[in-house]
This record gives structure tokens, C-alpha cells and sequence, in this order.
């Protein structure tokens, strides 16, 4: 009995170590949530009210989102060499590594969002940037949405989200469509409209990658990988 309750007792403090741990990279993954749904409402709001400087205030900020993304990943690699953690507690590290990967990817979108805005801003807009703003509007409720899903491992919540990306996919497609239009009726809108199918295609990125996200908290409620992309 005696030997046990050391051993129990260096058990329990690897454990103290672990969830302390867990709960810093989960508190990382919810700042970067914020931060790119912050990035892709301000790129959309610069589209919206024309505004180059803070276009560039979305390219400039991408930076801390980027850091964050490189000291999670790192944490999450000394927990796992560390902590030695095993089943599901190793498979929610891997699935919060893929996820932080995932928003620094939307990060860079939504920055690839603002560089479009940033020229478009130099000229008069263009049919009010068709479906643009709606767009980014619906995806920035998605990443906010689906880091809910993903702090709670709401399955339901996450297939939600996910089903949501079939309204930017149309949106993206009529957007296509109109601008498409507009460059053959005259040769003047080809370089805004070539700037709003980029930002547009960004746009639908980040909708495709909030549905990944989707995809890994389906595998950590049961297990299962499913392809919700379809």
C-alpha cells in the first residue's frame, strides 16, 4: 500500500500537468477563433465602406495570428513528448493541431481578402461587389460557430455549421456568374472583376475549411471520419 500512493501521486501530478496544459492550448485555439472571425468581418467591412487603411490593418494583423498558430503547435509537440498522452486525449491534441493549422489558413485568406480590397478601394466599386459582403458575413458567423462546436464537441452543432457552407458555395457560383457578365459587357470591369472572383474564391476557402474543422469534431465525439464536404 505504501508504494502505491506515490506512484498514484506522480500519476495524478502528470495528469495536473496535462490539463493545465490542455487548457492553455485551448484557450490559444479560441483567441485565433476570434482573431480570424475579426479579420474576416473587417475585411468584409473595408470591401463594404471602401476603406483601403483598414484593409491594410487586416494585412498587418495577420501576424499575430500566425504567432499564435507557431506557439500552439509547439506546445501541442512538447505535450505529446512530455505528457506521453495516450487514445483520446492524444487524438484531441492532434485534432487541435490540425485546427489551429486550419485558422492560420483562414487567417491568410481573409488577409488575401483585404489585399483584393485594398486595390478595389482605388476605384469606384463594382456593382457593389455582387455577393461579397453576404458572403464573408455567413463565413465569419461559421468560424465563430464552429470553435463553439469545437470547445463543447457538439456534433450537432458542427454538421450545422457545415451544412452552412452550401449557401457560400452558391453565393461564390452567382457571384462568378455576374462578374463574369459584367467583364464581357465591358472591358473596363476585367481588373476590378478579376480582383472580386480572387476575393470571392478566398471567401469560399474559408468556408471549406470551417467545414474541415467541422470534420474533426465529428472524429472526436465518436471517433468517426467523415467527409462533409460533399
Amino acid at each position: 500500500m505504501t508504494e502505491q500512493g506515490p506512484a498514484r501521486s506522480l500519476v495524478h501530478g502528470h495528469r495536473e500537468t496535462y490539463d493545465r496544459a490542455l487548457r492553455e492550448i485551448q484557450a490559444e485555439i479560441v483567441q485565433m477563433g476570434d482573431l480570424v472571425e475579426e479579420a474576416v468581418r473587417r475585411a468584409t467591412e473595408a470591401m463594404h465602406a471602401h476603406d483601403s487603411a483598414l484593409a491594410e490593418q487586416v494585412i498587418h494583423d495577420d501576424r499575430g495570428i500566425n504567432e499564435i498558430q507557431a506557439r500552439t503547435s509547439e506546445l501541442i509537440t512538447t505535450v505529446i513528448a512530455t505528457q506521453q498522452p495516450v487514445a483520446r486525449d492524444l487524438r484531441y491534441l492532434l485534432a487541435l493541431d490540425r485546427v489551429a493549422h486550419e485558422l492560420e489558413r483562414m487567417g491568410d485568406h481573409a488577409a488575401s481578402v483585404a489585399k483584393q480590397v485594398r486595390k478595389l478601394a482605388q476605384q469606384a466599386p463594382l456593382r457593389r461587389y455582387v455577393f461579397l459582403p453576404r458572403m464573408g458575413e455567413l463565413v465569419a458567423g461559421m468560424v465563430h460557430d464552429v470553435i463553439s462546436a469545437l470547445v463543447e464537441v457538439d456534433e450537432a452543432r458542427a454538421r450545422g455549421v457545415a451544412s452552412r457552407d452550401d449557401e457560400v458555395d452558391r453565393l461564390y457560383h452567382a457571384s462568378f456568374d455576374v462578374v463574369l457578365d459584367l467583364m464581357r459587357a465591358d472591358p473596363e470591369n476585367v481588373d476590378r472583376g478579376t480582383r472580386i472572383l480572387f476575393a470571392a474564391h478566398y471567401l469560399e476557402r474559408i468556408g471549406d475549411r470551417v467545414t474541415n474543422i467541422a470534420e474533426d469534431v465529428l472524429f472526436l465525439a465518436g471517433g468517426v471520419v467523415e467527409d462533409l464536404n460533399d
